[in-house]
Order: C-alpha cells, then sequence, then structure tokens
C-alpha cells in the first residue's frame, strides 16, 4: 500500500505529530512497509506483543542491516582516535547472551533501591524548583526535565553531577542516527568525535573503578563477571554506557516534559491532582500511553514472517511502533483521548515487554512522580510562556525529543 504523500514519516511535521498518521495504518495498512528504506513498520498493539516475545523470528540483533551510509566512517574515527568500536550489549542482543547483560542491571534498579533513592530524587526536585520559582518561568526542557533524570543517572553510574550538560551533549550524540532521516558527513563526523570524547573520558574511570572499586554502578559493570567468567570488555563496558548514558537522559526527560504539556493542554488536572494525590499514578501512565517517549525501536526478521496479511521478508528491519500501538483503538477506547481515569492505560508498551523490557522503568516512574508531586505542591496556574515552536519536536522515527518549552507560573 502506498500513503498519500502528507503522510511520509521522513517528514518532520509528520513525525512530530504523527496521530493521523497511526489512524491511517491502523485502518488501512497495520504492517506498513516504508518506501524511502524498504522497513516494515507494525502499529497493533497484538501485533507488537506478538513481535516482542519472538525473539526467534524477530531478533535484536540489527548489527547487520547496517547504520547508514557513513557508519563505517563514524567507526573509524572512534577507533583511530584511540576509542573503542560499536559492540551488540543490552540493546542488541537475545537470550541467552542478552541475559548477562540484563541481570547486571536488574541487581542495580530493584524496588528496594528505587525506595531507597526517592528521598533523594524529592532533594533532586526541590533544588531545581528553587532555582527558577522566583522568576515566575523557565525554559522547562534545559531547566528541570533534562537535569532531573540526568542528576539522578549521573550519581548512579558515579559521575559528576556538575556536568550534566555534558552527558547530555553526549547522550545527543550517541543518538545523533535516530535523529536524522539521512545524516551528512559532517554530521557523523561530529557526533563521532563528540562520542570519541566521551569514551575516552569514561575509560579512564573504568580503569580507575577496577584498581579502585566504589559502590556505583560503573564499579559493578567492571566487577560484574563471576569467578570462572571474563571480565566485560572495554567496547561492552563502552556500549553499555553509551545506553545507560542516552536512556537516562532522552526517555525520562520526554516523559516529563510530556507530562508538563498534558497539564498546561488540561489545565483542570492541575488542581485535580492536588486534591487527589491517587491520580498521579494513573496520570503518569496515560501520559506514557498518550506520548510515549519512545515511539519506535528496530528488530531484524531471522526468516519470511507473516504477520496480519503481510510477509516481512528475511533480514528485514522491522520498526517496532510503541508509540502507535499505545494508540491503537482496539486496545485502548478513544486512544486519541487523554483520560486520567483510563481503566488500562496501565497497559501501555511505553516501556516494552519481554526480555527487553527497560530496566529502568522503576526509576523513571519515580522520577516522573517526584517531579509532578514537587511541581504541582509549588506552582499553580502553569501555561505556556511563549508558542511551541512548529514542528514541536526535533526530528527523529525513534523518539520525541521537544524543542524549548517556555513555561510561566503563579508560586503557590
Amino acid at each position: 500500500m502506498t500513503l498519500p504523500a502528507e503522510f511520509s514519516m521522513l517528514d518532520p511535521l509528520v513525525s512530530s505529530e504523527p496521530w493521523d498518521l497511526y489512524q491511517v495504518l491502523h485502518e488501512q495498512c497495520p504492517v506498513y512497509q516504508m518506501p524511502e528504506t524498504g522497513a516494515f513498520v507494525v502499529t497493533r498493539y497484538d501485533d507488537l506483543r506478538l513481535v516482542l516475545k519472538d525473539t526467534e523470528a524477530f531478533s535484536s540483533d540489527v548489527g547487520s542491516l547496517g547504520g547508514g551510509q557513513f557508519a563505517s566512517l563514524h567507526q573509524s574515527i572512534l577507533e583511530e582516535g584511540g576509542g573503542w568500536p560499536h559492540v551488540s550489549t543490552l540493546q542488541r542482543t537475545d537470550p541467552p547472551v542478552h541475559s548477562r547483560y540484563r541481570k547486571l542491571l536488574d541487581r542495580v534498579f530493584t524496588i528496594a533501591r528505587v525506595r531507597e533513592l526517592t528521598p533523594h530524587i524529592d532533594d533532586v526536585v526541590k533544588m531545581l524548583i528553587d532555582g527558577f520559582i522566583d522568576r515566575g518561568e523557565c525554559e522547562f526542557n534545559n531547566d528541570f526535565a533534562m537535569p532531573m533524570p540526568g542528576i539522578i543517572i549521573a550519581e548512579q553510574l558515579g559521575l559528576d553531577r556538575e556536568k550534566v550538560a555534558t552527558f547530555k551533549r553526549w547522550a545527543d550524540a550517541m543518538l545523533g542516527a535516530a535523529r536524522a532521516a539521512v545524516a551528512s558527513e559532517e554530521e557523523v563526523r561530529a557526533n563521532a568525535e563528540i562520542e570519541l570524547e566521551a569514551q575516552l573520558f569514561l575509560a579512564d574511570i573504568f580503569e580507575n573503578r577496577r584498581q579502585h572499586p566504589t559502590d556505583d554502578l560503573m564499579s559493578a559493570m567492571v566487577h560484574s563477571h563471576g569467578e570462572d567468567e571474563e571480565p566485560l570488555t572495554m567496547p561492552e563496558l563502552q556500549n553499555l554506557m553509551h545506553q545507560l548514558i542516552t536512556g537516562g537522559f532522552e526517555t525520562t526527560q520526554s516523559a516529563i516534559n510530556h507530562g508538563m504539556w498534558a497539564l498546561i493542554r488540561y489545565p483542570e488536572l492541575q488542581e485535580k491532582l492536588c486534591q487527589d494525590e491517587s491520580l498521579f499514578k494513573p496520570f503518569i501512565d496515560e501520559v506514557l500511553r498518550w506520548e510515549s517517549p519512545v515511539q519506535f525501536l528496530a528488530r531484524r526478521a531471522t526468516r519470511d514472517v507473516e504477520l496480519g496479511s503481510t510477509v516481512i521478508t528475511k533480514d528485514s528491519m522491522v520498526m517496532v511502533g510503541y508509540g502507535p500501538a499505545n494508540r491503537d483503538k482496539s486496545k485502548f477506547e478513544c486512544p486519541h483521548q487523554f483520560n486520567v481515569g483510563r481503566p488500562n492505560a496501565g497497559a501501555n508498551l511505553a516501556f516494552g515487554s519481554g526480555n527487553h523490557f527497560c530496566p529502568g522503568t522503576l526509576l523513571a516512574k519515580q522520577e516522573m512522580m517526584s517531579s509532578f508531586k514537587g511541581l504541582l505542591d509549588r506552582l499553580q496556574d502553569i501555561r505556556l510562556a511563549k508558542p511551541l515552536p512548529k514542528p514541536v519536536h526535533n526530528f527523529s522515527l525513534f523518539f520525541m525529543p521537544m524543542h524549548d518549552f517556555y513555561i510561566s507560573f503563579v508560586k503557590r
């Protein structure tokens, strides 16, 4: 099927607010092959669950599909500069290889650990609000949504919280391939050089932790091997850090931004949440469903697979649509409405499903909970201070990163 030209997934305006596109795909072509890339896009909730569960037919190992026309240039810049090549670890492996990396993070992001961290998360929220509350307005993205999760993940990794802006710059460069439909050589070089800077900095810390262990996550990674196991190699350590740094910023930052945007678009919720704390959890679940921070991730078809009435051919890229699945009317009634009373909002797939369910889910949800409780406890009459730009989001096939987001408010 060919979609009307106005629905190209590579159009920044469409990808910024893709809800009409998702509805067309659900109704006319729930498994859609992009003519621009050849990738198959899976959009329905039940199909998505099937793809995520069947790791034999749909592999997370997408390395063989290539990384764009300048992928080898990126790798050569890293290696020639004394860095390390990209290898597959947590996100791009399947069981049983995936299990070793997953166990490491599952030992860190536990319910008990998140409960222990919660008072400190609350303190970080308070500190950030203190920094702008007397101004009556702020650029919410950089004043709160970015540093809030950034400080927490930096501290858990054992990095200096004062360098959060630097870590964010690294995260943006590491995610550079997801931010452009066709990356230019100049963009690839710039992103690779920034990632090389990050790799060399992190390598020094890893070597220090090898000799002088502490109780942070970087030490846990260096010393994660058992008596009969080889330690993680430097390329493996670098790749894990790549995923932790990018995941620690992009997804939670986006979720907090979109939660605030929901409060502005539906201002009656500001007082409702203040008056009834039991609404915070369903509010967060609905934010994650309504505008999922991760819209798509990639899989590879290991053989020809029929999904619905479409045959996905072997070695094709499969774009797993978390965003469209969370807007599927066969699962969520009136899916384009924001409804805090939605009974099944918690069934959203914002953090994935199956073996690759996000290990940082508990931490991310607590960061959202602490953020919105802290913000609404101290701010009222929150509204836009400047109109949002068009498009609202920076272009990405996979994520929904917002541009500058200026808000005004009144102190409670």
